[in-house]
C-alpha cells in the first residue's frame, strides 16, 4: 500500500511542481531559451547533460505489439531532468499509465519508478568524446506486463557521445540487476545510436542488445526515429522500432516530445 502512496505523492509532484512555479516565474522574465538535450526516443542515453539549472521533461507514448508477455501494450513515459552542477544531473523516470492486453485479459495500471544520477567524467573537446556514468535504482514496483527488456531493480551505465563527420554518436554499456523472487540475476546491455542533421530534422537509427537472463535468451532490435525541433526548448520526435529475436518485442511506435522549462532554478557552478 505504501509503494502506492509513495507512486502517486510523485506523480502528483510532477504535475503540480511546475504549476504551483507559475506565481513565482510571472514575476520573473524568462532567460534566453535553454537547448532541450533530448534523451529520447532511441534506448541510448547522451552521454552529454541538459542545460545547468533549468528542468528539462521528456514525455511520449509507446506503443508495443506482440511479446513474450503480451498481445498489445500502450504505455506513457515520462523522465524529468535537473543538472544542477556542470558534472552532476538528477533523473527522475516514470511510467503513469500502463494499458495492455494479452490475448483477451485487458488491463490497466501504473508503472515504475525509478530515480538516479549521472555525471560526466570526461568532458568532451573537439574531436575528444564526452564519457559519463549513471546509476538508476527502482523506487516502486509493478506488477503491469515489460517490454523485452524486463525490469530491474539498480542498474549502471557507462555512456560515451561524440561528433564525427557530420554524425552524432551516442553508445551505451548497460549493467542491470534483475530480480525474479529471491532470484538475482545479472543482465547487460549494448546500444549504438547514430543521427544527422537533415533540413531542420534529425534523422536516426539504432541497433541495441540485451541479454535476457531469465529467459536464457537475447533481445535485439533496430530502431528508426525523426525529431524537430520546433524551438530550441521544444523538440518533438517519432519513430518505431523492431524486435529482431523471438523474445524480442515484434514492433514497438513512439511519439513525444522534449520541453526545457525556459527558467534557471539554479546557479551555474
Amino acid at each position: 500500500m505504501h509503494h502506492s502512496i509513495l507512486y502517486w505523492l510523485v506523480l502528483s509532484l510532477l504535475l503540480v511542481f511546475p504549476i504551483g512555479l507559475r506565481p513565482i516565474l510571472a514575476q520573473i522574465a524568462p532567460d534566453p531559451q535553454p537547448a532541450a538535450n533530448p534523451g529520447r526516443p532511441t534506448v541510448s542515453t547522451p552521454a552529454t547533460l541538459t542545460p545547468v539549472g533549468y528542468l528539462q521533461f521528456e514525455n511520449g507514448i509507446l506503443g508495443g505489439f506482440t511479446s513474450p508477455e503480451f498481445s498489445t501494450r500502450v504505455a506513457i513515459n515520462q523522465v524529468t531532468k535537473l543538472t544542477f552542477a556542470s558534472r552532476l544531473q538528477a533523473i527522475l523516470i516514470s511510467e503513469p499509465l500502463i494499458r495492455s492486453r494479452f490475448d483477451l485479459d485487458k488491463e490497466t495500471q501504473p508503472g515504475e519508478i525509478f530515480a538516479g544520477i549521472q555525471g560526466v567524467l570526461l568532458p568532451g573537446k573537439d574531436k575528444r568524446p564526452t564519457i559519463s556514468m549513471s546509476y538508476i535504482r527502482r523506487l516502486h514496483a509493478s506488477p503491469a506486463p515489460e517490454l523485452d527488456l524486463g525490469t530491474y531493480h539498480q542498474g549502471g551505465m557507462v555512456l560515451i557521445s561524440t561528433d564525427l563527420g557530420g554524425f552524432h554518436f551516442d553508445a551505451n554499456a548497460i549493467f542491470n540487476e534483475q530480480i525474479e523472487g529471491r532470484t538475482r540475476r545479472a543482465q547487460y546491455g549494448q546500444t549504438l545510436s547514430v543521427s544527422h542533421p537533415w533540413k531542420g530534422w534529425t534523422l536516426g537509427g539504432e541497433l541495441w542488445h540485451f541479454t535476457q537472463p531469465f529467459f536464457n535468451s537475447n533481445a535485439v532490435g533496430n530502431l528508426w526515429a525523426a525529431s524537430y525541433a520546433v524551438r530550441p526548448n521544444l523538440v518533438i520526435d517519432g519513430g518505431f522500432q523492431h524486435g529482431l529475436t523471438d523474445t524480442s518485442t515484434r514492433w514497438e511506435v513512439f511519439a513525444g516530445f522534449t520541453y526545457v522549462l525556459p527558467y534557471r532554478l539554479s546557479k551555474q557552478r
